[in-house]
């Protein structure tokens, strides 16, 4: 279905340009996000070649494993993401979304990423799948708080309130996705006529459900990514092939915002 490019030329211009005819002809312009888009801010994917899962044991992000051992999962998790994550800054395809939303094109962005680098980038319609890491819920009393540096200094960190342990609010192996924000993604991607995936692979279950339920619903759909995904050959109308952060710039130009 999809029609690619295989490089920055005469062709990708001509469907560049086709991608900004699009968001401006459209009512509900949707982006749907995945790891790929925040490779470029220097965090590594979760899999494939060179994804974190190849090298760390992912028994300790589930959320039976925590339960029991939450020290040991602190241990991986305050390397992974509260040494790593906060170091990261968004780059030129998230400020582009971000663009995009106070010129009035995209309406929201349902992202499976945990590291709140669309919201730094200035998005403030924002669903985050996964959750976040920028917050930490009590598994005992569900008190949820900002996590900050001192909270992380002893582990694993005890609610101020109950002293149970603290959990980042993101999504464990083995928990359900959120009700209110999967039924929020659901509801979004039902309105949207046009939804923009960028670095996802459409390999992680329930969420790659999302750009399937706006195609069936009638959506345009336009991909970015490095190389084609699950969505390239079944779903896609228009495959940008390429880095997001070049790609969203020259969408951005074509709109002149």
């Amino acid at each position: 279905m999809a029609q690619s490019n295989t490089g920055l030329n005469h062709a990708t211009d001509n469907l560049l340009d086709q991608t900004a005819a699009l968001i401006a002809e459209s009512r509900r312009f949707v982006a749907f996000t995945g790891a790929g888009i925040s490779v470029e801010s220097g965090i590594p994917p979760f899999r494939g070649q060179g994804g974190l899962w190849n090298k760390v044991d992912a028994r300790l992000l589930e959320i039976g494993y925590f339960e029991k051992n939450p020290l040991q999962s602190w241990r991986l998790i305050k390397q992974l993401f509260y040494q790593t994550l906060k170091k990261a800054k968004p780059n030129a395809a998230h400020h582009g979304l971000a663009r995009l939303e106070k010129a009035g094109y995209l309406k929201t962005i349902i992202t499976q990423n945990i590291d709140y680098l669309h919201q730094q980038a200035g998005s403030a319609c924002v669903l985050e799948y996964h959750g976040t890491y920028k917050y930490l819920k009590c598994l005992q009393c569900g008190y949820r708080t900002e996590a900050k540096e001192s909270m992380l200094v002893e582990l694993p960190p005890l609610c101020p309130r109950c002293r149970g342990v603290l959990k980042p609010d993101f999504v464990f192996f083995g928990e359900a996705i959120p009700q209110k924000v999967a039924m929020e993604s659901e509801k979004e991607a039902r309105k949207a006529d046009l939804m923009l995936i960028i670095g996802s692979t459409g390999e992680v279950y329930p969420a790659a459900m999302i750009p399937e339920t706006a195609f069936h619903h009638g959506s345009k759909i336009v991909e970015i990514n490095i190389e084609p995904s699950n969505y390239t050959h079944s779903i896609t109308h228009i495959f940008l092939r390429g880095r997001a952060t070049e790609i969203v710039s020259k969408i951005i130009e074509r709109l002149k915002i």
